[in-house]
């Protein structure tokens, strides 16, 4: 039997909990650290032969393979894959536009002319999302967060919060209220929000036969680096008692040929390559895998350390508040900079 958990469960509940009740459990890469200190997934490395584990890292969509691997070990295989990407409705945006922006530039000439229609962008803005965004602003710059002995440097800080202060400024006054499930429902819903430069891709809102559409794209950047990559994997629970059997189905959930037929026909999101390539696949979808593929070729792996998530939960909130202009970008980057030292020290 399967159970489903909430959004806020699977990005930053407790996952300890989840293992000590169900055999098999999906959940997001930043846990990875926890799960290595805390024993509380199996490491499936030890159970794949070495060209299972090269089948695998081949077949992956940009560094999902990579993203469950912590202290040496692999704790989860990889079955959805995600990132921040674009979004529009086509036929709205043909109204200003023949093409989604490929800058940031071209983002807010967009909104600018948006706005004087009495239109919008669109910008997932809850705390959880904002942290995110900047996450994607500065590794897209070229600063991914943890790369340079610290989380970001003040000007990172600084560069990606003054972008983000423009798109916020012209977007949906609801974008302080939407994560992207909220914002993709409002689009199909209204007229008045046209485009979204970055939010998580959810292929069933691309899947979508009756109008109003949304497509996806690439994000506004050439080339499309660093945005944040989501998705999601399926570990084996420390306290299974059938592991050999949790892992074989496992493996078949994430098997090439599974990926791109009965999963993506049933509505999931893969992470197999040869899913995001296939033809039936994208036919189905209005092509919002391929539309997307370099995006999350591309995106940018954030640290996994332990600890990461409540580092994470208590970002959120400042990230959000040093974009609507509540707190300085330098005092955003002191704090980051110094509760991630504390998390990272020896």
């Amino acid at each position: 039997m399967w159970d489903r958990r909430s959004l806020f469960e699977f990005g930053e509940g407790n996952l300890d909990s989840a293992a000590r009740d169900y055999d098999l459990v999906i959940y997001d890469h930043p846990f990875v650290g926890d799960v290595a200190a805390g024993g509380w997934m199996l490491p499936l490395d030890a159970a794949l032969p070495a060209s299972d584990m090269a089948r695998f890292e081949r077949d992956s969509v940009g560094a999902s393979w990579q993203s469950y691997w912590s202290a040496g070990r692999l704790w989860a295989l990889p079955i959805d894959a995600a990132a921040q990407v674009a979004c529009c409705r086509p036929d709205l945006l043909a109204g200003y536009t023949d093409h989604m922006p490929s800058s940031h530039a071209e983002v807010i000439d967009l909104g600018t002319r948006l706005r004087a229609d009495g239109r919008y962008l669109g910008l997932p803005l809850v705390p959880t999302d904002a942290l995110c965004l900047l996450q994607s602003f500065a590794a897209g710059a070229g600063s991914p967060p943890g790369a340079h002995g610290m989380f970001l440097p003040a000007e990172a800080v600084l560069e990606a919060i003054d972008a983000l202060r423009a798109i916020a400024a012209l977007a949906n006054p609801l974008s302080w209220h939407w994560n992207p499930i909220r914002c993709f429902d409002h689009m199909v819903a209204h007229d008045d929000t046209v485009y979204v430069p970055y939010a998580f891709g959810y292929v069933n809102y691309a899947a979508r036969s009756a109008p109003p559409m949304l497509r996806f794209g690439d994000i506004p950047r050439t080339p499309p680096r660093g945005a944040l990559l989501g998705g999601a994997g399926i570990g084996v629970s420390a306290h299974c008692a059938h592991p050999g059997a949790a892992i074989d189905y496992a493996l078949f959930l994430c098997s090439a040929d599974f990926q791109r037929g009965g999963y993506a026909a049933n509505g999931g999101q893969p992470s197999s390559l040869a899913a995001w390539t296939d033809a039936a696949a994208n036919t189905a979808t209005h092509d919002f895998f391929t539309s997307t593929l370099a995006t999350l070729q591309s995106a940018y792996l954030r640290p996994t350390h332990p600890g990461i998530l409540t580092f994470f939960r208590a970002a959120t909130h400042r990230v959000a508040a040093a974009i609507a202009g509540e707190l300085a970008p330098d005092a955003l980057a002191a704090w980051l900079n110094t509760e991630y030292a504390a998390m990272v020290r020896p």
